[in-house]
């Protein structure tokens, strides 16, 4: 197992002022009114233009990796299957994106098979080299190439981020979270609590 693909940028993350993901109930990091992002500007397999607005009325799970990498990505990716799984009637309100960080190898053929092979839902979306490096940047991702005995891996940040159904970017997933973990943080998202009339007083 490679450790550094578990580089976490969870302190780059700019939070909500006041936000505590403790009091929100999320096992996630709370990461409502952050700056990262908002959309990206790559591209779906077909050549068409790709924007995280194309899923707007569902809960997205945004994940960056590659296709060769040995476990993170993977295991990431089969958490979202199992996630998707464990939401039951949810799970058609969940579209699962990859952004790859490896243009050079990751195809557009290879990265419809890779997806296909967890989830046909699941869509990949993919860049130049200089669209993929902005995009990182805008998600506060961390990639490099990692040289390896003739070729190279991809050292990455190992995040999903969860937008919710209006577009707005809601949670930071750690890689060790569970499927059920996630999957109750994406059921509270997609059927939020109402406030009892005791605690809509305190705030008005």
């Amino acid at each position: 197992m490679q450790r550094r693909q578990f580089i976490s940028s969870l302190a780059l993350l700019p939070l909500a002022a006041g936000s505590a993901h403790a009091a929100s109930g999320f096992t996630a990091l709370d990461i409502t009114g952050s700056a990262i992002g908002p959309d990206y500007q790559l591209f779906y397999g077909d050549g068409k233009p790709a924007s995280l607005r194309d899923f707007k009325g569902k809960v997205v799970m945004l994940f960056f990796g590659f296709t060769q990498c040995p476990d993170v990505c993977p295991t990431a990716l089969a958490r979202s299957v199992e996630i998707k799984r464990l939401l039951g009637p949810d799970g058609d309100k969940l579209q699962v994106v990859f952004v790859t960080v490896d243009p050079e190898r990751d195809t557009a053929p290879l990265l419809a098979e890779y997806m296909h092979a967890f989830d046909p839902t699941f869509v990949a979306v993919r860049g130049n080299l200089e669209q993929t490096a902005k995009a990182a940047k805008d998600f506060k991702i961390f990639y490099r190439k990692v040289p390896s005995g003739s070729s190279y891996t991809m050292d990455h940040t190992a995040l999903t981020y969860v937008f919710d159904a209006s577009g707005k970017i809601r949670l930071a997933m750690k890689h060790a979270e569970t499927a059920q973990q996630c999957a109750d943080d994406l059921r509270l998202l997609m059927h939020p609590k109402k406030e009892t009339g005791f605690l809509k007083g305190l705030f008005q």
